[in-house]
């Protein structure tokens, strides 16, 4: 799958490493010894998400020799907040659940390939669709630490993502559908602060699903309109995630 992160990713992983130099020069007294021993504790989130479409086209030429192909160009980032649940399995490996709700959107731009140069209609050259999203998730991890070294500790995270769009809206040139399954990777790393742990992790979220709902009843008198679903075979959503954990 393509991702068109790497501005953002080469930020937020310079953020940790300044973190972890905060972090390593504040060192000199252990914060909370014992916060890891707990079985169970709660936390919560915040954080930005950037999301993407992996648009799959299919070069589909319509009755009139237009070719339209579809892609996300750009990324804005997205709020999301979630709730921590987290259970202690042992010394290496936490068990966690943070049900929460992601907002974000992006624009999938429409390109006619074939366009007429004497058609001087700019909706014939390009279109936009601004895909806006209201995401309840429920993601459960796997944490996995390394041994703790003075007030840091990083580790790494896999899981699964179910999610589940509230804010669809109907009328659009693609539709998508409002359930997917993501899986997930991650890293962070845990900063044992006076009064709480503070973590910052980024997550990689990766849909399974494919998005596109074929079925359009709804244009079979709009064949301008029903051409950009002939032309997509495929849609998979994309996700990073930046979140700060307070534990």
């Amino acid at each position: 799958m393509q991702l068109h992160f790497s501005r953002h990713t080469t930020s937020i992983l310079l953020a940790l490493c300044a973190l972890a130099a905060w972090g390593q020069d504040n060192d000199m007294v252990l914060n909370r010894v014992y916060a890891d021993m707990k079985k169970i504790h709660f936390g919560f989130s915040v954080g930005l998400n950037f999301q993407d479409l992996n648009i799959t086209n299919n070069g589909f030429i319509t009755e009139d020799g237009e070719q339209w192909w579809a892609d996300v160009p750009a990324h804005s980032p997205g709020f999301c907040v979630n709730v921590l649940a987290d259970m202690r399995l042992g010394q290496h490996f936490n068990l966690r659940f943070s049900p929460g709700m992601y907002f974000g959107n992006k624009v999938v731009q429409f390109r006619n390939s074939l366009f007429d140069p004497d058609n001087l209609e700019p909706l014939h050259r390009k279109q936009s669709q601004n895909v806006k999203a209201t995401y309840v998730v429920l993601p459960v991890d796997l944490k996995i630490s390394s041994l703790r070294y003075h007030n840091m500790r990083p580790y790494v995270t896999t899981g699964v993502m179910p999610i589940y769009d509230v804010g669809k809206e109907r009328s659009e040139q693609l539709k998508l559908k409002n359930m997917d399954m993501m899986l997930t990777v991650g890293m962070g790393c845990d900063f044992y602060l006076p009064y709480f742990k503070l973590c910052p992790e980024v997550k990689f979220c990766f849909g399974l699903k494919n998005l596109l709902d074929k079925n359009r009843p709804d244009l079979q008198d709009d064949l301008e309109t029903m051409r950009f679903t002939q032309s997509v075979n495929k849609i998979q959503d994309n996700m990073v995630v930046v979140t700060f954990y307070f534990e």
